[in-house]
């Protein structure tokens, strides 16, 4: 595994797209390790701008540790360089974060206090009421892919302590405390990373994150947890698995749901 180096994005508009088609080009094996990329003049015409543009975006892969620029052998793809990826299929998703959640876990802080105003509401808790926040960063091969914001009820939560928070996934110590989980509404989008979140999650301020919020309930429909997640895009995706179903002009797309289990994708 190739050494971690905080990810750094170039300067100007034109320069950073550039940046991110070859990154995305290599992190997903389209550019393959030990290949050569074109010379200057070659990608300043593929992508339509200046030399000076596309350097700064090779400097940028460089300081990154994706590529290799040698004077008289040209640039090359890194081995290591396609970090390994977490993959989660959506349509199986509970499970699948239970077993994500098995990855070690750095907890930032942990306290008890009245929720946000949205999150009081998306839970249809009392104004008085209180939750345990918790903020952790999930690690694959001691490297961060998600910042993890989670209120949960306080009845709930003091059955366990910050320490068992900080080794054991959340999911279990809910079951622990006597939850039991049937199901959860998710929204996924996507923001960019504040400057606590970045320095957390080791990428640079402004970083484009996929962003998701779930509300998990119990078998009363009482909500449970309220999680805010922020993941790394070039090392977490979402994946679903589709059919074709119906008849005529009624035919559409719809998910398989099935029992599978995450993978990690080179």
């Amino acid at each position: 595994m190739r050494e971690h180096v905080r990810t750094s994005l170039p300067e100007g508009g034109k320069a950073r797209r550039v940046y991110l088609l070859l990154r995305d080009d290599i992190l997903s094996g389209l550019r393959a390790p030990g290949d050569r990329l074109p010379g200057e003049n070659r990608l300043a015409e593929e992508f339509d701008v200046s030399r000076v543009t596309i350097r700064r975006a090779l400097d940028a892969l460089e300081a990154n540790g994706l590529i290799e620029r040698r004077a008289g052998h040209g640039t090359r793809i890194v081995e290591g360089a396609q970090t390994r990826t977490m993959a989660a299929d959506v349509a199986s998703l509970i499970p699948q974060i239970v077993e994500l959640g098995r990855h070690s876990a750095r907890l930032l802080s942990f306290s008890y206090e009245v929720p946000p105003a949205p999150v009081a509401k998306a839970m249809a808790l009392p104004e008085t009421a209180r939750v345990q926040t918790a903020v952790r960063v999930r690690l694959a091969d001691g490297e961060p892919f998600s910042h993890l914001t989670t209120h949960v009820p306080e009845d709930i939560a003091r059955h366990y302590s910050e320490a068992d928070l900080a080794s054991t996934p959340l999911y279990q110590l809910l079951e622990r405390s006597g939850v039991t989980i049937t199901s959860a509404h998710q929204e996924v989008s996507a923001t960019l990373a504040s400057p606590d979140v970045a320095e957390a999650l080791d990428v640079s301020t402004g970083t484009a994150l996929m962003a998701l919020r779930r509300i998990v309930r119990d078998e009363s429909d009482r909500a449970v947890e309220y999680l805010s997640a922020l993941y790394r895009p070039d090392r977490f995706k979402l994946e679903m698995s589709l059919t074709r179903v119906g008849t005529g002009g009624a035919r559409h797309w719809e998910p398989v749901v099935g029992d599978t289990t995450p993978e990690e994708s080179p």
